[in-house]
């Protein structure tokens, strides 16, 4: 794409940019099915003319946003090379890098195509990618250190991504199995209410970690191998007294540990393996009065060598569109009202809300 100032406005510093899709690249991938990506552009960027012709894009505006709209179509097509497709998340997404990187946000030069390309895993005929530089940033920070935290809101991918990179190790022999672990703490219930055997309480707590194995195993191959000790799920009650080598191990759910159990689990570490330690720290289910231990463990391990905090916001929530808007909502909320989740802190001491029950 060649941007020039346009001659009938050149004191308002309009400029133009024109770009030419090559021919191998069928028009409907850079704009959209019914033009859907054109219309992803054209609203981020309403102050600029967008015109489309045959196989030519120009725009004209604003310098810097036309600048900004050729770095996108550049970065568009350096994706579509690679043989993946453009989504209205990814353009969406893009802008949103590009934008950062201009207002001198970004602390990196990782471009949009590099942050959309970088393949993780690829398994049952789809591949998982990060989806947003920070989400970039974790997955790197995993190859890099042997403890990394993932700290975020719900939805940014914290234990799908690391639970890929876990697959990737165990396929590529990096490790020889994988452990999955979880505080056996629940939001308003504890496992001895509820009925049945202690694996059937443990089971459908340690459901979402079965069904992030499910999308990247083959289904028939995870009893299998859950039989030889080779992918192993178990609260975190389990891990005492063990010293895990190598091995993959995640802890899923840690804002729900006590410091004694953060402790406890990362003096379980052994040779040859990688730590994962996920979690919210908006979304403590703990009694009322017991700290967290992921709040207390990055007051402690901050700075220390090989251990890596990745810390993941609301603007790298790859759900729905308004789980983002959720997670922002309750955050302006908590603010305004001195609150935690919507909810006065330590509101949730023996009694709270059971009034007359």
């Amino acid at each position: 794409m060649t941007q020039t100032p346009t001659a009938h406005t050149p004191a308002q510093g309009q400029a133009r940019a024109q770009f030419t899709v090559p021919a191998q690249h069928p028009m409907v991938t850079v704009l959209g099915s019914g033009d859907s990506l054109l219309r992803v552009i054209e609203k981020a960027f309403p102050a600029a003319d967008i015109h489309v012709r045959g196989n030519e894009v120009s725009a004209v505006g604003d310098a810097a946003e036309v600048g900004l709209i050729q770095r996108l179509f550049d970065e568009m097509m350096l994706v579509l090379r690679t043989g993946q497709p453009m989504t209205e998340d990814a353009v969406e997404r893009s802008i949103a890098m590009l934008r950062a990187s201009e207002n001198g946000e970004g602390d990196g030069q990782e471009t949009p195509a590099e942050v959309l390309t970088q393949n993780i895993l690829s398994s049952r005929g789809r591949t998982i990618r990060p989806k947003t530089l920070n989400q970039k940033r974790y997955v790197d920070a995993i190859d890099k250190h042997t403890i990394v935290f993932g700290i975020g809101p719900a939805g940014t991918g914290k234990t799908y991504l690391a639970m890929a990179k876990a697959v990737q190790a165990l396929q590529s022999k990096q490790v020889n199995r994988i452990i999955l672990t979880r505080p056996a703490v629940e939001a308003g219930e504890r496992l001895g209410f509820l009925p049945g055997t202690l694996y059937e309480k443990i089971d459908p707590y340690l459901r979402p970690l079965y069904d992030a194995l499910h999308d990247m195993l083959d289904p028939d191959s995870i009893p299998r191998l859950m039989a030889a000790g080779t992918i192993e799920v178990a609260p975190l009650a389990y891990m005492r007294g063990r010293t895990l080598n190598d091995a993959f191990i995640i802890l899923d759910e840690a804002q729900n540990t006590s410091p004694e159990q953060m402790k406890m689990f990362l003096t379980r570490l052994g040779f040859d393996s990688k730590i994962v330690i996920t979690g919210d720290v908006t979304q403590v289910d703990l009694p009322n009065g017991t700290k967290s231990g992921l709040r207390q463990v990055q007051e402690i391990l901050e700075g220390l060598d090989d251990v890596h905090f990745s810390r993941l916001s609301s603007h790298d929530v790859v759900r729905h569109k308004l789980v983002g808007r959720i997670v922002d909502a309750y955050e302006v909320y908590d603010s305004q009202h001195g609150t935690e989740n919507g909810t006065h802190k330590g509101g949730r001491g023996k009694g709270a809300g059971h009034k007359g029950l």
